[in-house]
């Protein structure tokens, strides 16, 4: 027996010592696999972005991960993990500015562009460095040899690529539309990037002027000198005599133009049933004016002032602009409710500054244009058919060639894309990917490069974030080059993700892949859902009740860490960890270590390589192990880890220590000589299975142990067979 089994185990010096033999064994990479390994398997790793370190939730996601590559392996599979880093364009330029301003007092205009993207981009080096530390230290088995970053040059071509080609095809175009305008970031943002925060608002119910026949009510009277029409219900009974009339008024110094329109959107039951119409400062209120061809009037600009108006709001901020209208209303007699009421308020995730929904001009994608997709292995479209992206997405899960896990998660990502618009691809920073349109004079040109001829200057806006992350299944893997690996690895197995945005990136993603390569990105798409702490509440700095996986690692070994995330966590829902769950499976570690020295002890003098005569009841033993492994395999094949590591787990604690180790020491100890070598023989059998079982989910004790065993032919356990 190896003499380090008479110690306690040490994770925290087994750990980096394992990890650093499987790198160096070359099997990361699929192309070093052996010969059994034939069909592949393949994970892009959601990349990590690069705005600090990891969190609980990325340890889900890479053990995860881990988990399912690991098995696969095992199983035979050619199994490539790709792993990668996002840029995150917003968040990490945010980052940047925030730490010049507090250190340096000054802005990225007075630092210029070149400067700020070279401070952005060391400072995006370092965080990805400790990224791919804390990724090591999780043990995630991926293909370093492959890493991608999402503004490296290959992305950028890829990028580039994909942007012209719709732009050719009319379905990226530049318009003026609502966007969502960050004034403290000076930016359009993402829908994800927005975080809604309830506040105390006051709802206020008013007419604009004395004639006025009808009473609205909002939260923003500021806007309303920016209103061209009422709306209403046209079953509204108690407006219909009043639908095609139009008023003039002046509302606190500023003439107003407004027609009473009939909309089928509007609430009957909802305030007085009728909605100041302002379509130039809401998104809904744009749609509306768009149907019944209203004008559209700014009143507020790109830093939250007022455009319009006499001094007393001209140039104000909005909500000083507000207390001065609600004091006019007053004054007129024209308020008639004042109300408080609770409000989600949209602020910026990154600034923190209160969202502004403004007409800009914008770079967008087309969602609904007709377009001739060339070539589809797309179910229920057909090559050289007229479709629209939003199809597109539809028909990859509707006709089941994609399978969300948990399926109801399909209902919430149909919803989405029925009421999905136009998507708002540019930002104003300077962080990120460039768009690659250039303009002279009246000219406009879209290109992979710069025109060769001289006076074109480039637009100054970025690409989204989520536009180079939509093409991250097939520009790691070479696109737009007809690479061997994007033949042979692509469509990936699964993308294993947060269910937070099954919209932003997994519904682009399943978009952009059929666009540029008519398939789909991903069989099978995986949602994990939050992890939290013991009480329930989100893990936050703020709150204090973060856990960081390496300091996880340094006190408890991660292989605890690893299974107290899995155990007991159904795909969808969220979990709850603490140190003391951790700590239990710290000891689950010990449990497997000490069994381990327990069947050695006990197995010394004996041929572990040759067949033995089995007893009945060992016989028994084998074959309920056998039951045992076919009800993990169907869990492990159909992504139920949560169960196959609970099962495991018992197995070995309850079943292996606490019943055949404790019966099996009366053959040990007795003076039959066929029942102590059946029990030495199963006990070792049972060893060996429970190790191949456990890999997947604490690799790293399973592996030091399998490497100190003493029967030959023995290879690494992350690449030996499966049990069966």
């Amino acid at each position: 027996m190896d003499p380090k089994f008479l110690k306690p185990y040490n994770p925290q010096e087994t750990e980096p010592k394992i990890y650093k033999m499987w790198e160096e064994s070359g099997f990361f990479n699929p192309d070093n696999l052996p010969e059994r390994h034939k069909e592949p398997f393949t994970i892009i790793m959601p990349p990590p972005n690069v705005t600090g370190i990891l969190h609980m939730g990325h340890a889900m996601m890479l053990t995860l991960e881990d988990i399912m590559i690991r098995y696969q392996r095992m199983c035979g599979k050619k199994t490539l993990w790709l792993p990668g880093t996002d840029h995150a364009a917003i968040a990490t330029q945010s980052k940047v500015e925030k730490e010049i301003a507090k250190k340096e007092g000054i802005n990225r205009f007075d630092l210029g562009r070149e400067e700020l993207l070279k401070r952005v981009e060391k400072f995006a080096k370092e965080s990805h460095d400790t990224i791919s530390s804390q990724i090591k230290t999780l043990g995630a088995s991926c293909d370093w040899s492959r890493e991608a970053f999402t503004l490296d040059e290959k992305r950028n071509l890829a990028v580039r690529t994909a942007f012209k080609k719709m732009y050719d095809d009319e379905l990226i175009y530049r318009g003026y539309r609502i966007v969502n305008w960050d004034p403290k970031g000076q930016t359009t943002i993402s829908d994800d990037e927005i975080v809604y925060e309830e506040r105390e608002s006051k709802m206020y119910t008013f007419k604009y002027s004395q004639n006025f026949p009808i009473s609205i009510s909002t939260t923003r009277p500021e806007t309303k000198i920016g209103d061209t029409a009422v709306a209403v219900h046209p079953e509204d009974e108690r407006y219909k005599k009043y639908i095609g009339k139009e008023y003039d008024a002046i509302f606190c110094g500023v003439p107003i133009h407004i027609k009473i329109i009939a909309d089928k959107e509007v609430e009957k039951d909802f305030g007085t049933g009728a909605l100041g119409v302002t379509p130039m400062h809401s998104m809904v209120d744009w749609e509306m004016a768009e149907r019944h061809n209203l004008p559209k009037i700014q009143v507020i600009n790109e830093y939250a002032k007022i455009m319009v108006g006499d001094e007393r709001i001209l140039n104000k901020k909005t909500t000083e602009a507000r207390e001065i209208i609600v004091e006019w209303l007053k004054t007129e007699g024209l308020l008639e409710k004042e109300e408080s009421i609770k409000q989600n308020v949209a602020t910026a995730e990154r600034t923190g500054g209160i969202i502004e929904p403004l007409p800009k001009l914008q770079w967008f994608v087309a969602v609904n244009k007709l377009f001739i997709i060339p070539h589809s292995e797309i179910s229920g479209i057909k090559n050289g058919q007229k479709i629209t992206l939003k199809e597109i997405m539809k028909n990859a899960v509707s006709e089941g060639q994609i399978k969300i896990i948990p399926d109801y998660f399909s209902k919430t990502y149909f919803h989405w894309i029925d009421k999905l618009n136009d998507w708002c691809i540019s930002r104003q920073i300077w962080y990120g990917h460039r768009i690659p349109v250039w303009y002279k004079e009246t000219e406009i040109y879209c290109g992979l490069e710069a025109p060769s001829d001289e006076g074109w200057t480039q637009d100054e806006d970025t690409l989204d974030t989520w536009f180079s992350s939509a093409m991250w299944t097939f520009s790691t893997l070479g696109w737009p080059e007809k690479t061997k690996d994007l033949e042979l690895y692509h469509p990936t197995d699964i993308l294993e993700t947060g269910y937070e945005i099954i919209f932003f990136w997994v519904a682009r993603m399943i978009m952009m892949t059929g666009y540029n390569l008519g398939t789909i990105p991903f069989k099978n798409v995986y949602f994990h859902g939050t992890v939290r702490d013991a009480k329930g509440q989100r893990m936050s700095k703020s709150l204090g009740n973060g856990m960081d996986p390496i300091e996880i690692a340094q006190k408890f070994g991660m292989d605890a860490g690893r299974i107290a995330l899995i155990i007991g966590t159904a795909p969808g829902t969220d979990s709850k960890i603490d140190e003391n769950k951790i700590r239990g499976y710290k000891n689950f570690a010990n449990k497997i270590w000490n069994i381990t020295r327990f069947v050695l002890t006990s197995n010394e003098g004996f041929n572990l390589d040759t067949k033995t005569e089995l007893t009945e009841k060992d016989e028994k033993i084998l074959t309920d192990l056998k039951e045992t492994i076919k009800d993990i395999t169907a869990d492990m094949d159909n992504y139920r880890f949560y169960l196959a590591s609970e099962k495991i787990y018992h197995y070995i604690w309850h079943s292996f220590a606490d019943i055949i180790i404790e019966e099996s020491k009366i053959a040990l100890n007795g003076n039959d000589e066929l029942a102590k070598n059946s029990i030495q023989y199963t006990l070792y059998q049972i060893l060996i299975t429970s190790l191949k079982l456990l890999h997947p989910f604490m690799p790293f004790v399973t592996e030091e142990i399998w490497n100190s065993l003493p029967h030959q032919d023995k290879k690494m356990l992350m690449i030996e067979e499966w049990t069966e």
